[in-house]
């Protein structure tokens, strides 16, 4: 089944060729004897360094000299092509990689009898076979930490395989990441893999430890704790407390929480800009997330187990299991450190969470401002229509002005009064008005017009600013009933997203600030809960 999923991969899978190397280590029982060597690996040597065929035929030794353990990895440890990390690509030719997964090696003395192999002291019986894992082409189109380790099934030549890597989506064009997939044979003691890395991985730099303690090789398991080392350096930590800090920026700014230097201060209260601040600090603070790392750790403890319980007698060594017992206290320590870490991030989750929802209500109080404002401008429209039609006041008051002397003159015109007006009396055909007469009474006509004329005017204009003033007081009622609603809102918002109640009245927002930040009580370190 193995086999057959293999092949079904590596037809479906792309090449994308990266600058190989390889790295030979190899630990004698005289250390002059030692190798350490990087170089160059081009495509015409390289089934002869998985075979140790030519230059990398193993050398003769002396008398007595005994081989102990070694390293052997083919390593791209600066892959720069754009996919290289991108799902159903590999960065060897597909006859190169196949080759190194199934190279089985030569035939030698210790595959008849594994003990002759222990007493050997000639190199030309350690020829390995490299065994690694079939599932790691799979792994291509995994993202985040990921660790496999287990024995495959040559109960005569037993390897335990590992596969460890992380890669990450495509980044300014660019897939980013790192892998390794290692085999240890328990006959030779030898470790064989694949190490692949970006630049922006700390590959290069574990590499580089490595060599440094190239006598502990023997342990499989020593390079990747190496690059989980790397992984979770002080790096994440130091990012953690810039978060936190940025948090407390974040909280001063929002609900004027007192734990900052003043030029730390926002200067400006800018809702758009306070928003982005605080998905740039969630997504800060959830890089590289401790839960992913624990299941790390806990399957590298896994392996550990698998291993120093299947390790032969012979290779069993004092310096093996010191180095076991280091790498054991390593990862407890990564795992009390990653438990600490998730306490902290948790917090410092929750109180972003608690910020959010702050900005959220001052931004429901600034709609719930908006629309009363909306609100307010409705009203002072519907006044302003309402005074508007005022304008017909003009034409009511032209009526008033005009309508008591239409109405006196009709009443006055009525035969109940008669002026002698007209032509000569007794002679309808003269008709040069000589003879028209004004009545002498004509001025009650205007003794009482005028009067009624006046009183209606007066009357109208002393309604008429009356309803005025009524309607500036109720203008300012308004613009009253606007401010107070505010603070009120603002005063019951801040009251439920900060524990001092009393922080809160209605003495104003500069008040306010200049005496949380006159008071010094020392419960304000209470609010740091990690």
């Amino acid at each position: 089944m193995d086999n057959y999923i293999f092949r079904q991969h590596m037809k479906d899978c792309e090449t994308v060729e990266e600058r190989t190397t390889y790295l030979e280590i190899l630990n004698y029982s005289d250390p002059a004897y030692n190798v350490c060597e990087e170089h160059p690996l081009t495509d015409d040597e390289f089934e002869n360094f998985l075979n140790q065929r030519g230059a990398f035929a193993t050398p003769k030794m002396a008398e007595g000299v005994k081989f102990q353990d070694g390293m052997r990895l083919i390593v791209q440890k600066e892959a720069c092509q754009d996919d290289t990390f991108a799902p159903l690509h590999i960065s060897l030719k597909p006859e190169a990689y196949e080759s190194m997964v199934r190279s089985k090696g030569h035939t030698s003395r210790f595959e008849m009898d594994p003990h002759i192999f222990y007493e050997s002291t000639s190199l030309t019986q350690i020829l390995q076979t490299w065994h690694l894992p079939f599932g790691a082409i799979e792994s291509s189109s995994l993202v985040g930490p990921f660790f496999w380790c287990s024995h495959d099934h040559d109960e005569e030549d037993r390897h335990l395989q590992i596969i460890f890597r992380k890669s990450d989506v495509r980044k300014k064009g660019k897939t980013r990441g790192w892998e390794i997939m290692l085999s240890y044979s328990y006959n030779t003691g030898i470790i064989t893999g694949f190490v692949k890395g970006t630049e922006s991985s700390d590959i290069t730099t574990s590499l580089n430890q490595l060599i440094t303690c190239c006598d502990e090789v023997g342990h499989p398991l020593l390079l990747p704790i190496i690059i989980l080392s790397h992984d979770l350096s002080s790096k994440n930590d130091k990012r953690q407390r810039e978060a936190r800090d940025w948090l407390r920026r974040l909280e001063n700014a929002i609900t004027l929480r007192n734990e900052i230097d003043e030029k730390e201060v926002y200067s400006d209260f800018d809702v758009d800009g306070i928003n982005r601040d605080l998905v740039e600090c969630h997504s800060r603070v959830l890089w590289k997330r401790p839960q992913a790392y624990q299941e790390i750790v806990n399957e590298v403890n896994e392996a550990m187990a698998k291993f120093i319980d299947k390790i032969p007698a012979e290779r069993n060594t004092k310096a093996l299991n010191t180095l076991h017992s280091s790498m054991l206290s390593r990862l407890d320590f990564y795992r009390v450190k990653l438990t600490g870490m998730e306490h902290y991030i948790h917090t410092t989750l929750e109180r972003l969470h608690i910020q959010r929802q702050a900005l959220y209500n001052i931004m429901a109080q600034k709609e719930s401002k908006l629309n009363l404002e909306i609100a307010s401008q409705q009203r002072r429209l519907a006044h302003a229509t309402k005074r508007d039609g005022t304008a017909m006041k003009t034409l009511s008051l032209l009526g008033a002005v005009f309508l008591p002397g239409t109405f006196m003159a009709s009443v006055f015109s009525m035969t109940f009064f008669d002026f002698n007006v007209g032509p000569n009396y007794g002679d309808p055909s003269d008709s040069s008005g000589e003879g028209a007469q004004v009545s002498n009474q004509l001025w009650i006509y205007f003794v009482v017009t005028i009067p009624l004329t006046l009183t209606i005017v007066l009357s109208w204009y002393f309604i008429d600013r009356r309803r005025e003033r009524k309607y500036n007081e109720e203008d300012v009622e308004i613009e009253k009933g606007i401010d107070t609603m505010e603070k009120d809102i603002l005063a019951i918002m801040r009251k439920k997203t900060i524990n001092k109640a009393t922080t809160w009245n209605s003495g104003g927002a500069a008040a306010n600030r200049a005496r949380i930040l006159g008071r010094k009580e020392p419960e304000l370190d209470a609010y740091e809960m990690v």
